[in-house]
């Protein structure tokens, strides 16, 4: 019955004119019949939970029934949540500054909430520094994060914006600084969290590099690439929202292809921890910098990104990672 709801949702709540801008962006792209992708994308929003930007991304007009299944489509991914993660917990995931709150032990970084009325708190949580990271409570994709020069700081500019949060900016370790100084480049490790064992699971690890802006989202113009838990290294070269490849980085010219992730143990204990904070939400997509003084937690998400999971690029042989998460995680 979940399904079928969210499917007859999606329907009532579709962009009719992107989503047939979309059946003409694969057909220019394939030359497949208009009508045939028309019944085949409604196909896969029944047979797979895909919506036509899932079946775009994804490519999934190009994948046989077996390689469709493998794939962490939007629909999924809502399922695992609405079981998993129960609604009563999950603002504190959205809510920046409850989310630092509880967390402290592992974002390992002083904040301030610049509420209008605490100007001398401010320049108090500034002396010193050269710079702060802004975030507004709730934005995602990055959007509104920016980093202050503290010499040139105005609070009442910041405090006119609302509500707003200040974070001592991270210095990033030395190798994934030379693979971008733009951004802090993060580790987006997504776990699970099985009570009945007692036990947190690393279901897959990605690298999220930016691209010329102080943040790396995948939605945000930033790149992505997966990381394979074994060697610890990046087994494919990064992809960004476009589906443009890069082997080396296009700015600094670091090679992505085959970075090994620094502390890559200390990253896994720290979100292991952190996962169980919060038992109350079992699925996490934890965003996780690496800085001088070892790994500290951006931020974790209690609707970890689906996106990322079924690129064609990131996938061995087309397949993608649901048969992985469903070891650990039963739908």
């Amino acid at each position: 019955m979940g399904k079928l709801k969210f499917v007859f949702k999606r329907i009532l709540d579709l962009d009719y004119k992107r989503f047939f801008k979309t059946i003409d962006k694969i057909h220019k792209k394939t030359g497949k019949n208009r009508l045939m992708l028309f019944a085949d994308i409604v196909y896969c929003g029944f047979r797979y939970q895909a919506g036509y930007v899932d079946y775009d991304l994804f490519q999934m007009y190009d994948l046989d029934a077996d390689r469709r299944k493998s794939i962490l489509t939007r629909g999924i991914d809502n399922e695992y949540i609405r079981k998993y993660n129960d609604p009563r917990f999950r603002h504190i995931f959205s809510n920046k500054p409850e989310f630092n709150a509880r967390f402290k032990e592992f974002i390992k970084r002083d904040y301030l909430v610049i509420d209008g009325h605490n100007e001398a708190e401010f320049t108090d949580f500034i002396k010193g520094k050269e710079y702060i990271i802004v975030k507004p409570f709730s934005a995602s994709h990055g959007d509104g994060v920016e980093r202050i020069t503290c010499k040139s700081a105005d609070y009442q500019a910041l405090a006119s914006r609302g509500e707003l949060l200040a974070e001592d900016y991270v210095i990033q370790d030395e190798s994934m600084n030379k693979l971008n100084p733009s951004s802090i480049n993060t580790i987006r490790a997504m776990s699970f969290y099985d009570i009945q064992k007692d036990e947190v699971f690393i279901l897959a690890m990605y690298l999220r590099i930016g691209n010329g802006r102080i943040v790396d989202n995948f939605n945000g113009g930033g790149m992505v690439t997966k990381v394979d838990m074994t060697t610890h290294k990046c087994e494919f070269p990064a992809v960004d929202r476009n589906g443009i490849l890069y082997e080396q980085h296009p700015s600094t010219g670091t090679s992505i292809l085959g970075f090994e992730i620094p502390m890559y143990d200390e990253v896994v204990d720290l979100v292991k921890k952190a996962a169980r904070v919060i038992p109350e939400v079992r699925f996490v997509g934890w965003d996780v910098g690496i800085s001088v003084n070892g790994p500290c937690l951006i931020e974790g998400n209690d609707y970890p990104g689906h996106d990322i999971c079924g690129m064609r690029e990131l996938c061995k042989d087309g397949y993608g990672v649901l048969p992985e998460f469903e070891k650990y995680m039963p739908r």
